[in-house]
């Protein structure tokens, strides 16, 4: 390669990103047939192009965002409140605030509004296919109000029409199970090059899990959770009978 081993360790560890001439570098040192070699170097001239989510100053989940973007699959769960993909502007902003109080009004208009902006991936021709696990507890939190609660609700049914949108309700007498405390989201890739990742989100910080054994467990309290929930017949009415309680107060 005629470099320094610091400027590979950089390339391998995501540091910093491989060149045209560093990914055709590496082909020729490796062998990598012509098929492969031109899907890598389609992967690094991509890399050169920012999405829109870079052009938001604090966004705190860009690696996610551009995950979402590559992703086939997205299968989440959701302890608290509403996922994103479900989000009204409304809520959204009255869940952010809730999430951080002191937040200026520039950063949360800005984090409201890529929020918006991500759910049209759902609309693309490329959208993935999104399994959406709620609690029953985020149905029930009365975030920004009754009305913000009743057009939240009709938002839900609407997301989850669609055909590449599964959306189960785990309910209270699911009791407790491996995930009750916990919020996370696996994502899954058609590239052979991506492998499955679990984005982890809480006071903490965010955590990005790779690992076969750390995947396979998720799998595990996915499947266990999708067996426990409210099929998504079931889970809509649930919805619909959260909406007329915020109807009826």
């Amino acid at each position: 390669m005629l470099c320094s081993p610091p400027k590979i360790s950089r390339i391998e560890t995501a540091t910093r990103p491989a060149s045209l001439r560093d990914v055709r570098d590496f082909c020729n040192i490796y062998g990598v047939d012509d098929a492969e070699r031109s899907h890598l170097m389609d992967l690094a001239r991509g890399a050169k192009e920012q999405g829109w989510w870079h052009k938001f100053d604090d966004l705190a989940i860009e690696s996610l965002i551009g995950l979402e973007v590559e992703a086939k699959k997205i299968t989440s769960y959701e302890s608290s409140v509403i996922p994103w993909a479900f989000q009204t502007e409304d809520y959204a902003r009255a869940v952010i605030k809730g999430f951080l109080p002191d937040i200026e009004d520039r950063i949360l208009n800005e984090r409201v509004t890529a929020r918006m902006t991500r759910q049209d991936l759902l609309r693309s021709t490329v959208a993935p296919q999104l399994w959406s696990l709620i609690d029953e507890a985020a149905l029930r939190r009365a975030v920004g109000g009754n009305r913000v609660m009743r057009e939240q609700m009709a938002k839900i049914i609407e997301v989850a029409d669609s055909s590449k949108v599964t959306m189960q309700i785990v309910p209270f007498e699911a009791g407790a199970h491996p995930a009750v405390d916990n919020t996370f989201t696996l994502l899954e890739f058609s590239n052979a090059v991506l492998s499955p990742v679990v984005f982890v989100e809480n006071l903490a910080g965010t955590f990005y899990l790779e690992r076969e054994a750390e995947i396979q467990r998720y799998r595990e309290v996915l499947d266990y959770l999708k067996a426990s929930a409210l099929s998504p017949a079931s889970s809509i009415r649930s919805v619909e009978e959260a909406k007329r309680r915020f109807e009826s107060v």
